[in-house]
């Protein structure tokens, strides 16, 4: 800073005052100095971060130059602007994206145990993340599945979950532990219901007493929160038990309070959704008389067969016909706004296993061999990142500014690139933007993914100046401190860009 501080200082020291310039001459070296001094500013402003903090940036102008470059090479934790690789690979190697969901829908069958002359009955997922439960739900229905079957028989065996059409892996590595139970982290799987989460609302009950609890019945809570007088402070905790559907609930809640809510992560998603299904039944008359059960699929595995009774019918049963329904989910191309905006992590994920099915079983690495070969194609220089799951949970995951700057520029001359844009979230309008520039002049002009993890924030993608030019950028934070942001010196850098421009 101060080598830089002081080459500027001889250069104005050297120049002749503007007065006794030529206009020609004035107007060149406005050109020369402006980036620089901009240079300087941005990088008095990053001084000002909390100690510590490491900043990557790079902003490209919009004739393809770039203006700003700070660490532009160095490699950054680029928290959930992994999710804008996973998008783009998914809008450019997804087969008929623009089409129903055909593929990916969940099929129900009924299955005969060779000892039995009850049914079994087995929903076959394909990987699709939008599968609703919901009692208001009108699209990609669970309930339509079970109205199927309650048609055909009023007495089931078994209820099995099946999710072999991805191996078994149901996190990435390097995600932290203690996301394990949230939402943040719920559990890929190719037979997903409600985004493989639950949501848990408390309420205050007497005085010193477990307040109230409403939760679906899948969930285990151990109620070992209390209730405190009116005024307190309410601060309640949920964990959870890895691999279990156990959550302990401890803190405590104000009399008076409107109410907490935690949305809560689901392990294994396969489980869960026949569960829910079995209830499903029941309401609709059908006796379950068996047990709910899952299949699942090793991690070591070739592509398994596209039929899906090829892939899961095993030795104990016979088939009685084909699928007895399956549902048609919207199409592959809302996804991209459906995780970008909202920074939804399991849809991510969902997405990154389904483009691992195209050339193999829908494993994490075949999932990332795929997108490697995409940014190859994009010219992303592989030195600049490493990538290790579709959501940025895990804190393995590295980029650097310029190889995200590649993938943005590539993606602006592609047929997808204005959808994939579109997708990211508007400053002071929606997502995880709609609070962020309020009242600012970036209001509205700025179209970015935003990341956020622990130590890390994030923000790529456009920006329009105050003359009304398009610029291009990338924004990595490092190391941030505990207990504090690195978003409110990212922001004034980003208002200091636009107003110069």
């Amino acid at each position: 800073m101060l080598k830089r501080l002081t080459s500027i200082a001889l250069l104005f020291l050297a120049t002749p005052a503007l007065a006794d310039r030529p206009a020609a001459a004035e107007t060149v070296m406005a050109a020369v100095d402006q980036p620089n001094l901009l240079q300087i500013r941005i990088e008095q402003e990053l001084a000002n971060a909390p100690s510590g903090t490491r900043f990557g940036l790079m902003v490209v102008d919009d004739q393809g130059r770039s203006i700003v470059e700070v660490n532009p090479d160095m490699r950054f934790v680029p928290a959930s602007n992994t999710k804008m690789v996973t998008t783009a690979a998914a809008l450019a190697l997804l087969p008929d994206i623009d089409k129903p969901d055909v593929a990916g829908g969940t099929q129900v069958f009924l299955l005969r145990e060779k000892r039995s002359k009850v049914p079994d009955v087995m929903l076959y997922g394909r990987g699709d993340a939008r599968m609703s439960s919901a009692p208001d739900c009108t699209q990609n229905c669970l309930a339509a599945l079970a109205d199927a079957v309650a048609a055909k028989t009023k007495v089931v065996g078994d209820v099995l979950g099946d999710d072999s059409f991805f191996p078994d892996q149901r996190w990435s590595p390097g995600m932290s532990w203690n996301n394990f139970g949230s939402n943040d982290a719920t559990a890929a799987s190719a037979l997903s219901l409600d985004a493989n989460e639950m949501t848990v609302k408390v309420s205050p009950g007497q005085m010193g007493k477990p307040p109230e609890i409403i939760a679906p019945p899948y969930a285990r809570i151990r109620n070992e929160a209390v209730t405190v007088s009116a005024g307190a402070p309410t601060n309640l905790v949920i964990e959870h038990t890895p691999n279990s559907r156990e959550f302990r609930l401890h803190g405590q809640i104000a009399i008076g309070n409107s109410g907490w809510s935690e949305r809560i992560g689901i392990d294994d998603p396969a489980h869960y959704t026949a569960f829910v299904f079995a209830d499903m039944l029941r309401a609709r008359g059908v006796k379950v008389t068996g047990a709910i059960r899952v299949k699942h699929q090793p991690v070591m595995v070739t592509r398994p067969d596209q039929d899906a009774t090829a892939a899961t019918l095993d030795a104990g049963h016979d088939w009685l016909g084909g699928p007895l329904a399956a549902l048609t989910p919207p199409p592959l191309a809302e996804m991209p706004a459906l995780v970008n905006k909202p920074s939804q992590n399991h849809h991510a994920e969902q997405l990154l296993r389904r483009i691992g099915r195209l050339k193999g079983s829908g494993s994490l690495a075949d999932g990332l061999a795929a997108e490697q070969a995409f940014l190859q194609q994009a010219g992303v220089p592989r030195q600049g990142y490493d990538l290790f799951d579709g959501s940025g949970m895990s804190t393995y995951n590295r980029f650097s500014p310029r190889a995200m700057m590649a993938l943005l520029t590539y993606a602006r001359h592609q047929p997808w690139g204005p959808a994939w844009l579109a997708s990211f979230p508007v400053s002071g309008v929606d997502g995880t933007l709609k609070r962020r520039f309020k009242g600012t002049p970036l209001e509205g002009q700025v179209n970015a993914k935003t990341g956020t993890l622990n130590g890390t924030n994030a923000l790529s993608g456009t920006l329009t100046t105050a003359k009304g030019r398009t610029f291009t950028f990338v924004f990595f934070a490092n190391d941030v401190p505990d207990g504090t942001s690195a978003i409110p010196t990212m922001e004034k850098v980003l208002q200091l860009i636009h107003a110069a421009n």
